[in-house]
């Protein structure tokens, strides 16, 4: 047997497990873990974060991304509990992610000794797994114990480590058990289920196949099944890219994330084909639509709705066998009509990008980045507006990937997740997508992407506003107190901080700006880059309740609708307008 410190042991876990990078802030409760960690620095870079949340989210988008395990740690007391935002978007998000946190040495515990806590309580919640090791030699058995656990539960796992133990010398060869970090078992649908639910897609006038993350990997089925049955296809705001953004029959997502074929798609079909998701929203769907539901999990079914019809099966395995069906289903009048919805719509964004009179437009800086961004490009979307903006609008019809914080919901989350975007894959181009307000969060850690040569593109909307919650106050015609933010010389900072700067107002700069950053890559730059985006505070189009068709919301709503976002009943008719058209 080979003789080392716990710490170091513990690194070699994590190497073994085929993580190549950690992130987190040393401390005098975690220094002996982390000089493990230095031992190894050959196969585990550790990446110094300014702040706990930072790398905790990192670990979260790294995750997210790349299906590993993602790890971070922080030391006891402060760093321990600056961890937990990142933990708890994990754990929501399912996905699994290692936590390792210091304590104080074992003989000063429980004597009420400086920044000693008794930590593991705090982590009952967020944590499927949660331990705290009591000698060195428990130290690697443990840390892989709570890998294997992070895989299996897709959750969080949470090691507590007392300084003193993992500076100890133990003997440690490794382990001959496998990290299996991949097995799965696969749920095959019943042919009964399949044949009942064929039988109702061939009864259905106006039916629509809704994707969520279950359907990733089965981009080729959920294609094939839309256009052999005619569906249009919605999907979760999470799973955008399961299906191609620019397939015809790709309507986006719903709720206020989405988009107005979408809303309209939803709201007129009599059935909804519900696949791999566990959508909250899925709630506010019509009464009158029959509701589907395929999901791999027996406790998701009819979780969020009642459904009529309920198949427990993986996505892609259930979507084989409906192609399998002998029959396919000619161009409904619905679809056709959802078709020249969507291309309405996608129209109508257009234009407001390309209107800078009053100042330069989101929408006019996610075209920008359209046009820009590569086939492969990674993105790490923060949250408020610009989530919304962003999965409005950017590509993901080719092998683009994006994370974001889906169900947590956590303000911050873009510029981690560009840092684990781009320690997770180098050789691709990455881009962040953040408010000032979410910025402002992280923006310390712009130095961790300057300090590791990581030059990610970071784009910041400011409009000097908390502008998701300021639709609320407005909706709820409430004063806009405490929405308002004192806004900054973001690229100036970012000089300031030895990364790139580039400030826009106007769509002129915006495109140079492109061209300057794309003769940077060229070049090969290795400084991240920030383009401080001054755009206009404008409420964003709500497309969670689109009340544009008078004969279902009247005449008052309509016009009050279409004049609080300027549309016209020209540039957007209601679906049923259109389909009244292609009817007669």
């Amino acid at each position: 047997m080979t003789k080392m410190t716990a710490g170091q042991a513990l690194a070699k876990v994590l190497v073994d497990w085929d993580v190549d990078h950690i992130y987190g802030i040393t401390a005098d409760s975690i220094n002996n873990t982390v000089d493990g960690f230095y031992k190894e620095k050959a196969k585990l870079n550790y990446i110094q974060v300014r702040h706990e949340e930072t790398g905790a989210l990192a670990a979260a988008a790294d995750a997210k991304l790349t299906g590993k395990v993602g790890v971070s740690f922080g030391s006891a007391g402060p760093g321990a509990v600056h961890l937990l935002n990142g933990l708890y978007d994990a754990k929501m998000d399912h996905v699994p992610v290692l936590a390792i946190v210091g304590q104080s040495a074992t003989g000063v515990m429980n004597t009420n000794f400086f920044q000693e806590m008794n930590q593991d309580p705090i982590f009952v919640d967020v944590a499927a797994f949660h331990k705290q090791v009591v000698s060195a030699d428990q130290i690697p058995y443990v840390v892989d114990e709570a890998i294997r656990s992070a895989y299996a539960t897709k959750s969080v796992s949470v090691v507590i480590v007392p300084d003193d133990l993992s500076g100890q010398e133990i003997e440690f060869n490794g382990f001959k058990t496998k990290p299996l970090k991949a097995i799965t078992t696969q749920v095959v649908p019943k042919q009964e289920d399949i044949e009942t639910v064929l039988s109702a897609l061939k009864e259905a006038k106006n039916p629509i196949l809704w994707v969520g993350k279950g359907a990733y990997g089965a981009r080729k089925e959920v294609v094939a099944v839309s256009e052999k049955f005619g569906l249009p296809v919605l999907s979760t705001a999470p799973a955008t890219g399961v299906m191609p953004t620019s397939h015809k029959n790709f309507m986006g997502s719903w709720g206020r994330l989405g988009t107005k074929p979408a809303f309209e798609a939803g709201l007129t079909s009599d059935l909804v084909l519900f696949v791999g998701t566990n959508f909250p929203f899925a709630r506010y769907l019509p009464e009158t639509a029959k509701f589907i539901q395929v999901n791999n999990n027996l406790a998701d079914l009819g979780k969020q709705r009642d459904a009529e019809i309920t198949v427990l099966s993986d996505a892609k395995l259930f979507l084989e066998e409906l192609l399998k069906a002998d029959f396919s289903v000619e161009k409904r009048a619905f679809l056709k009509a959802l078709q020249i919805n969507k291309q309405n719509w996608d129209n109508w964004l257009d234009e407001l990008a390309s209107d800078d009179k009053g100042g330069l437009s989101a929408e006019g800086v996610m075209r920008a980045i359209k046009e820009s961004s590569s086939d492969n490009a990674v993105f790490g979307l923060d949250v408020g507006n610009n989530t919304e903006w962003a999965i409005r609008q950017l590509p993901f019809d080719k092998q683009q990937k994006f994370s974001m914080s889906a169900w947590y919901g956590t303000m911050g989350f873009g510029l981690p997740a560009g840092l684990a975007g781009k320690l997770s894959y180098p050789e691709r181009e990455v881009w962040t997508i953040s408010g000032d307000g979410g910025y402002a969060m992280v923006m310390p850690d712009l130095l961790t992407e300057v300090k590791y040569n990581l030059p990610v593109i970071n784009v910041v909307l400011e409009n000097k506003a908390f502008g998701f919650i300021q639709h609320e106050k407005l909706m709820a015609q409430q004063a806009l107190y405490g929405i308002d933010l004192l806004g900054a010389d973001w690229a100036h900072m970012a000089k300031d901080m030895g990364a790139i700067g580039f400030t826009v107002s106007s769509l002129a700069e915006l495109n140079d700006t492109m061209k300057k950053i794309s003769e940077l890559q060229v070049s090969g730059n290795k400084k991240p880059i920030v383009i401080d985006a001054k755009i206009k505070n404008v409420d964003p189009i709500d497309t969670s309740f689109v009340t544009v068709d008078e004969n279902i919301f009247g005449k008052d709503m309509v016009e009050t609708y279409r004049k609080q976002y300027d549309i016209s009943e020209e540039a957007q008719p209601a679906l049923s307008s259109i389909l009244e058209q292609i009817e007669n």
